[in-house]
């Protein structure tokens, strides 16, 4: 799910388990994280929602949140924060924010 506006964001980590992800295209490590994300949590967490919010289209969201090194993951439970990391990460440490 790409997210663009401060809306589409606050309805989309209001309920469950949520990973937003600020990247960018020309972010090699963005696209490192993007595909561990992927091959790594999707299949074992088929309840968990990623939400992607590209910092060069939503900077105004990005700036928001004080994203100033990419890429920048957020954890949510029903709407509220429980974990952050910056940088490629491992998943099992992104995992442990959402037992």
């Amino acid at each position: 799910m790409d997210i663009k506006t401060e809306a589409e964001f606050n309805n989309a980590i209001s309920t469950g388990s949520v990973l937003v992800d600020f990247w960018a295209t020309w972010c090699g490590p963005c696209q490192m994280m993007g595909q561990a994300i992927e091959r790594e949590l999707v299949p074992s967490m088929p309840e968990l929602k990623i939400v992607k919010i590209n910092v060069d289209e939503a900077s105004e969201l990005a700036a928001k949140f004080g994203i100033m090194s990419i890429p920048a993951l957020f954890c949510f439970k029903n709407g509220v924060k429980c974990g952050e990391f910056v940088g490629v990460t491992n998943t099992a440490e992104i995992r442990s924010c959402f037992v």
